[in-house]
């Protein structure tokens, strides 16, 4: 085959070669999320040589996503990161092929999407979205190479490879209370680690070459350079149908609503506004119709509230208060919304109660 001066230094290597270089230029993968860990996947991939890229992502960029996300340039605030990925790849090597998806992942769009790529990258932070990808990723029998941040610490792992366990085989508990990083927050180094060890997984897939970590999860530390890795069974759960599929997924979505549709209410008695971040959250909000219960306490302690009254949920970020909406739904609750975006879009307009 022929090859450009580009790919010299890793075709040389007797593990890659020019077979393997081309395994790289047939080789199609998509990338869900475009943030922390994607701006570390995404042009490692491009740079090896890989065929194809799809990216999806709904979000624009914001000034606070910078320090993470370095593929993006402060002149690019406002807009799309799956669009201003795909501009970065395109000019990192103009060899790649790269697909741009504007659009939120969901039930709707996964399984087409899965189907026309041969590795699915999680790249988010979302707990309900990895599950999400996982189901998909069994429907069509893909691999999922995964990575999560919990502030300093980062998990990698790989499932659904040659019919290897699952990510519900490790975390069976689809009602797990973890904080993103929006709400638990983080340092650039985290992800950039731990996005640089997905890619590797990815190569190494490709390529046929080293150990995948199939049935294995790898925990790293950077405060301390510490590093474990756990081994980890397939359970019974063998595989997703597109059937058991679509009617687990296709129901209706937590109603949410935005803070400035409701700023009229903050005086009704007839309303209650549920904080479900943990009491140590900042910033305090205060408002005359409102309790705090953090999330994983909610179940417990729900017969404080009224099921008459018209309750609006909210957390840091809008994805604990979804999650809780759906235990509010779950108890029977008939009247209940997310607050989109959380304190973090409510702060601006209640700037006078807020104690930072």
């Amino acid at each position: 085959m022929n090859t450009s001066n580009r790919y010299n230094r890793q075709i040389i290597l007797p593990e890659i070669g020019d077979e393997g270089q081309y395994k790289l230029l047939k080789s199609k993968i998509l990338v869900v999320g475009a943030g922390g860990l994607g701006a570390a996947i995404l042009p490692y991939l491009a740079s090896a040589g890989v065929g194809e890229i799809g990216i999806v992502d709904d979000d624009t960029i914001e000034i606070s996503n910078l320090h993470r996300q370095v593929i993006y340039k402060t002149s690019a605030v406002g807009k799309s990161k799956a669009e201003e990925a795909k501009l970065m790849i395109s000019e990192l090597n103009s060899e790649v092929k790269v697909n741009a998806v504007s659009e939120k992942l969901s039930a709707k769009n996964a399984i087409s999407l899965f189907e026309k790529y041969d590795i699915i990258v999680d790249a988010t932070d979302s707990i309900a979205v990895k599950y999400l990808i996982n189901d998909a990723c069994l429907v069509v029998n893909k691999p999922m190479v995964y990575g999560s941040i919990f502030r300093f610490q980062g998990q990698v792992s790989v499932f659904n490879y040659q019919n290897g366990p699952t990510y519900r085989c490790l975390y069976p508990d689809e009602n797990n209370n973890a904080l993103n990083c929006e709400d638990a927050g983080v340092i650039g180094i985290s992800v950039g680690i731990i996005g640089l060890l997905q890619a590797n997984e990815v190569l190494k897939m490709i390529l046929g070459i080293g150990e995948v970590l199939n049935g294995k999860i790898l925990v790293y530390n950077i405060l301390n350079n510490e590093q474990q890795k756990y081994g980890f069974d397939k359970s019974d759960i063998q595989s997703i149908s597109r059937e058991s599929f679509e009617e687990k997924y296709n129901k209706s979505e937590v109603a949410e609503i935005s803070f400035d549709l409701v700023l009229e209410e903050i005086n009704n008695d007839s309303v209650l506004f549920v904080d479900v971040r943990n009491s140590d959250e900042l910033p305090k909000i205060s408002l005359k119709n409102q309790v705090q219960i953090p999330l994983m306490l909610l179940e417990n302690e729900i017969e404080k509230i009224d099921k008459n009254q018209m309750i609006y949920v909210f957390c840091q970020s809008g994805i604990r208060s979804k999650m809780a909406v759906e235990v509010f739904q779950k108890l029977q609750f008939k009247n209940v919304k997310s607050i989109a975006g959380g304190v973090l879009a409510m702060k601006n307009l209640l700037k006078e109660e807020i104690k930072v």
